[in-house]
């Protein structure tokens, strides 16, 4: 018998600042999770003060934690901090050091970079696909839309869904993984 591998779920994220890293910052962040039937699942937060750096992972750990468990998931970003920590494994480095970049320096956004590691592990894989931002990327560009909007309207569609004890816990999508 073949070997079955899950169907693959697509997310689509991107994350927005303005004022980044300044105390009038206003970040916002959009995932849009896309099933194998191509039903979506569109999520967005906000978060002030903020940088860009936290929203493209928010937006990461939001839309990864959306999706079913087990999931082969591509994770489509135009966030290279982002995908060069998955595929050239500086989590790993990091973590092997104790969190401390290759300089010695504490990691920045430790915090999220802990939540996508779990967010990661709940999953048959995790793709990332990088795309230039602002390229003519239609779902990128939408999540960079609807980013922006929530960074200026400081509003969510949900509550995090990545806390397992928090509102949203359960907002996972339901795929048949048969």
């Amino acid at each position: 018998m073949p070997h079955r591998h899950p169907p693959s779920t697509r997310v689509v994220t991107d994350g927005a600042c303005s004022g980044n890293g300044t105390d009038a910052s206003r970040g916002g962040w959009a995932a849009i999770v896309i099933a194998p039937d191509g039903s979506e699942l569109v999520l967005t937060g906000a978060e002030a003060p903020s940088t860009n750096n936290r929203m493209e992972l928010m937006a990461a750990i939001e839309g990864l934690a959306a999706a079913p468990e087990r999931s082969a998931v591509e994770l489509v970003t135009d966030s290279s901090y982002l995908a060069k920590a998955i595929t050239d494994d500086w989590l790993g480095g990091w973590q092997r050091r104790g969190w401390r970049t290759s300089g010695k320096k504490p990691v920045a956004n430790r915090d999220l970079w802990e939540r996508l590691l779990v967010q990661i592990t709940r999953h048959h894989s995790v793709s990332p696909t990088l795309v230039r931002g602002h390229a003519g990327h239609d779902l990128n560009e939408r999540a960079d839309r609807l980013a922006q909007d929530a960074a200026a309207t400081a509003t969510a569609t949900e509550a995090p869904m990545d806390r397992i004890d928090g509102p949203g816990a359960t907002g996972q999508m339901d795929f048949d993984l048969s």
